[in-house]
């Protein structure tokens, strides 16, 4: 509501003007704005520092690239000046970012498409680039080292991130990068997913996925891994969820407890999950609390079981669902393929051959499901309905998140890209 309807009226007749104009206006206005933008989706190259942009759906041709590190000169100063700030950008790049530098983890559009807000896990912040000029709008430096993946509130004005070796989450206004507010976490925040009323953020620990210490019995060395679920107006604890506890219950005392991607069914009744190690996933049941179902999707034979070859303790890492809450998605990431999985029965479709995909989401029109595929630098989109390829996109290097957002209509890049 416009803040005008919100102050007091000098006169009945004004009162009653705005509440006759007043809709009619705003019903107006978001048809024109709908109407100058274009939903697209954006592609993190997370070792090059750049975002593909390409269309949400249909054939998912390219619209446009960005730059996400224009101030890298400025940034590299910045580590090369401060001896602890360069030992944790090196200890970055010879660790999760397997020799690599990651510039480009996470982003979301704003809602009006004219800027993209990125985290940035090697210069250990978050900006706000123009679409337009290819410029940074504003810059929110993370606690401590390392920035990771974001969430988006439902109505598109307010970022989460976690800041992952402060074990806290930053909440951002989208359109300044002002803090709205933070809270603490497990070791290691990770996946952050707002509920769909907007009322409350769950948070993802995965604890320290870069020890050799893989095996089962070294398990307790990886940190304090829970979920975090907080009141996202407050950012007050509601609610930890570890894991451990349910897996036990039900036999799995070997599974680790670090959850990894996370989606839930459209009622948000049911959360599914992947944690380390493990090639598949597992359903809980929030209302009850308990893990309910448990799919062990097929392994790849040619995939080292030696766990320390397998990158930041992942096996599989990425999974989405169809809009109508039918059928997931996974991404097998060290097995090599991505499948269709049916949530009634749990039946696998066909295996996709994949080269290491990082992430799964799902196409502007819901009908396919979009994998990055981060060893072959390309996406691939696979039909929800059949459970086969449709296209493969290719990208820049080392795809690793991808999201829906929009830009202006006319957009093809910034200015002189």
């Amino acid at each position: 509501m416009p803040a005008s309807r919100t102050r007091h009226l000098c006169s009945v007749a004004a009162a009653l003007v705005l509440t006759v104009a007043g809709p009619a206006t705003a019903a107006s206005a978001a048809s024109s704005d709908a109407a100058d933008l274009r939903e697209v989706l954006f592609v993190g190259n997370n070792w090059d520092g750049t975002a593909d942009v390409i269309k949400s759906s249909g054939d998912f041709a390219k619209v446009g690239r960005i730059n996400v590190i224009p101030d890298k000169d400025q940034r590299m100063a910045a580590i090369n000046a401060d001896p602890i700030k360069w030992i944790y950008f090196m200890a970055i790049r010879n660790s999760v970012g397997e020799g690599h530098d990651q510039f480009a983890d996470d982003m979301y559009s704003t809602p009006d498409g004219r800027s993209v807000v990125v985290s940035r896990p090697s210069f250990a912040d978050v900006v706000s680039i123009d679409l337009a000029t290819g410029k940074i709008n504003w810059r929110f430096p993370v606690a401590g080292y390392r920035a990771d993946h974001m969430a988006v509130s439902p109505d598109g004005t307010r970022v989460a991130v976690s800041a992952s070796t402060a074990n806290t989450v930053h909440v951002l206004d989208i359109d300044t990068g002002k803090q709205l507010g933070s809270f603490a976490t497990g070791d290691k925040p990770h996946e952050n997913i707002f509920t769909k009323d907007g009322k409350y953020i769950w948070n993802m620990a995965i604890g320290d996925v870069n020890t050799a210490l893989d095996d089962p019995a070294w398990d307790w060395t990886k940190g304090d891994r829970h979920i975090t679920v907080v009141d996202a107006t407050t950012y007050k604890q509601v609610k930890v969820i570890d894991m451990r506890q349910r897996l036990d219950a039900i036999g799995l005392k070997d599974f680790s407890d670090a959850v990894r991607p996370a989606v839930f069914s459209p009622d948000e009744s049911k959360l599914y999950f992947q944690v380390s190690f493990f090639n598949g996933f597992l359903e809980y049941d929030v209302a009850s609390d308990k893990i309910t179902r448990v799919k062990t999707l097929p392994k790849n034979p040619a995939t080292s079981e030696d766990r320390t070859t397998w990158v930041n303790d992942s096996r599989h890492h990425g999974i989405s669902m169809n809009p109508a809450g039918t059928k997931l998605c996974v991404a097998g990431t060290m097995d090599d393929y991505a499948t269709v999985v049916d949530r009634a029965t749990l039946q696998e479709g066909t295996l996709v051959p994949a080269s290491k995909p990082y992430w799964a989401t799902v196409s502007g029109d819901g009908k396919d499901c979009i994998v990055s595929e981060s060893g072959a630098d390309q996406v691939t989109a696979i039909d929800f309905a059949t459970g086969r390829k449709v296209t493969s996109i290719p990208v820049g290097d080392h795809p690793q998140r991808v999201r829906l957002g929009h830009v202006q209509a006319d957009w093809n890049g910034p200015a002189g890209s």
